[in-house]
């Protein structure tokens, strides 16, 4: 140590009751000049000006074991004890008694209850009879939960599942998840966390309602969201918001997407609004909104871009029979929409044939404007004036990758107008991508409801979802793939609402070979109400079918080469026909 700071030979060691000059002078003079090269150093000088000031701004403290063996050794302060009243502290220590049992009694009711019950019965009547109460009560639980699980379940089991959760897992852990993830802060020496109001588990997920700390964001825990799920030992955790300064935690248990899900049934009624398309990750029928909106579905190549459209198309297909609905079908790739082209009222896949349709469909937009200018502000499907729905597979082939700038500039100048236009006017357009780039599709943000199935990189969930959608929850870079098993997510992602800044996750049903065969041989448009075909009227209803076989290779419902659909799942570049 003397090697070196030569002029340091001992601890400078110093206590006392109150600064005085004495030890103003000891350290803003003594310290310097032994530890940093005598007194005319800049930091003596410093400390000459600076220390007394800091001293007199600190009346009432002690200090306290002043040990100067360092350059950088920091003065350690202890705070003024002062003595409180007795009375004080027992009247401070009773409230928080009473306001901590009222918070018990409130938060758990049933418990309470049931802990005070038992604690009455075995005053009154004894041990005995505590036992008898408890046997009578599992009897009746059994009994109840074998005749009738889905109400035992809601009032009984699943309650105690939530409590037990809360008390074991939640409660145990949550300090330390939380201060480990960043998420607590501290103020006046005491450490704070956000608070637990509510844990409500089901089959599927734990739902946890927090009331977060004053200045907290949800951006913030949304950020801590990998942390919080590697704490609670979830897969994975997503955040929404409740209200200004409550969150809810959602990890999920089970996941009920991982299974492939059938078509759904066709609707006996006309639909015209949302139409079921699939299931979300509660097990409940999730219906997508159609009519009133744009929707953009981006995907990479077998991510099941081709179930959502079919979805779509399965659900309408009672309202196009009943003249309220056309169906519109744009096909650049002749992959996906041509086994099935039956099914669509005009149907387009040369570039040339698909600039003309939409062209026609912002004559058609225009021309309903302009009688609905001054009367309506709003569409209602008739028979005189349906809803067009201008379904677009791969609508990057009808804009990125045309060579011709004449067909693109016309093709981006349609879509524009149609989708900045058209909801009013009882026209949409749903638009299916691989690439969500701004260089491919310069007007993305011009679809009001979007839809993240498996993507390549992070970044592109932001691209199609909108900012902050990842941190959210909406992990569609993570969706699971397996080459030997096309099924595996297909057909999983996350939509973003026009009204709704939180991602929901969903699996659309899969529209197989077979449920597309029955859907034409039940819901053929005929040839007289069929427009333009693109040089070809597709085949009538009763042929121009691929055979009945699965997997089987027919030219006239457009199946080719390595893009053909097969009776399971999609194979060849984008799936031709991928879930």
């Amino acid at each position: 140590m003397g090697a070196r700071y030569p002029h340091t030979h001992r601890s400078l060691v110093w206590r006392g009751r109150r600064p005085h000059a004495r030890s103003l002078r000891f350290v803003a003079s003594v310290v310097p000049s032994r530890l940093c090269g005598g007194p005319g150093s800049a930091w003596a000088a410093w400390s000459k000006e600076v220390v007394p000031q800091v001293l007199r701004k600190l009346p009432g403290a002690e200090v306290d074991n002043i040990v100067a063996t360092r350059p950088e050794t920091s003065v350690v302060w202890r705070p003024t004890v002062v003595k409180t009243p007795a009375i004080v502290v027992i009247v401070v220590w009773l409230w928080r008694l009473i306001s901590g049992t009222i918070k018990t009694l409130v938060r758990h009711p049933v418990a309470c209850a049931v802990a005070g019950s038992a604690g009455a019965l075995w005053y009154l009547a004894g041990w005995r009879w505590l036992v008898a109460a408890y046997v009578a009560f599992g009897v009746g639980s059994a009994c109840w939960a074998l005749a009738d699980a889905a109400s035992y379940g809601r009032w009984v089991g699943w309650p105690l599942v939530s409590w037990a959760r809360w008390m074991f897992v939640y409660r145990r852990r949550w300090r330390a998840v939380l201060v480990g993830a960043g998420l607590g802060g501290s103020f006046w020496g005491r450490a704070y966390v956000p608070d637990v109001r509510r844990v409500r588990s089901t089959r599927l997920a734990d739902r946890v309602t927090v009331k977060m700390l004053a200045g907290q964001s949800d951006e913030l825990w949304a950020d801590r969201s990998p942390n919080l799920a590697h704490g609670f030992g979830a897969v994975s955790c997503r955040v929404s918001v409740i209200r200004p300064g409550w969150l809810r935690l959602t990890f999920p248990r089970a996941d009920l997407l991982a299974v492939t899900i059938t078509a759904r049934p066709i609707p006996r009624r006309p639909v015209t609004g949302a139409v079921e398309i699939g299931l979300d990750e509660e097990g409940r029928p999730f219906r997508l909104k159609i009519h009133g909106t744009h929707v953009l579905v981006a995907g990479a190549t077998g991510a099941g871009k081709g179930s959502w459209l079919w979805s779509v198309v399965r659900a309408l297909l009672p309202a196009q029979e009943a003249g309220l609905v056309q169906l519109w079908g744009l096909d650049p790739k002749l992959m996906e929409l041509s086994y099935g082209q039956q099914l669509f009222t005009r149907y387009a896949a040369r570039p040339l044939a698909c600039v003309e349709l939409l062209e026609l469909a912002v004559t058609w937009m225009q021309e309903r404007a302009d009688r609905y200018a001054g009367v309506r502000r709003d569409h209602t499907p008739t028979t005189d004036d349906p809803f067009v729905l201008v379904i677009v597979d791969e609508v990057a082939f009808l804009t990125a990758y045309q060579a011709d700038r004449q067909l693109k500039a016309r093709i981006l100048a349609a879509l524009s107008t149609l989708t900045t236009q058209g909801r009013a006017a009882g026209f949409a357009v749903m638009a299916a991508l691989q690439d969500p780039r701004k260089d491919v599709l310069a007007i993305r943000n011009l679809f009001p409801d979007r839809v993240a199935l498996r993507l390549d990189e992070p970044e592109q969930v932001d691209m199609v979802l909108g900012d902050g959608a990842r941190d959210r929850g909406a992990l569609a870079d993570q969706i699971p793939r397996d080459p030997d098993d096309p099924a595996v997510g297909a057909g999983i992602g996350y939509v973003r609402l026009e009204n709704s800044p939180d991602p929901v996750r969903v699996r659309a049903a899969y529209v197989s070979d077979g449920d597309i065969r029955q859907m034409v041989a039940r819901y053929c448009v005929p040839m007289d109400k069929r427009g333009g075909r693109d040089g070809e009227d597709g085949g009538g209803c009763d042929g121009g079918q691929p055979d009945d076989t699965d997997g089987g290779t027919g030219e006239e419902g457009g199946e080719m080469g390595g893009g053909k659909r097969n009776g399971r799942h999609g194979s060849g570049e984008e799936g031709g026909g991928a879930l």
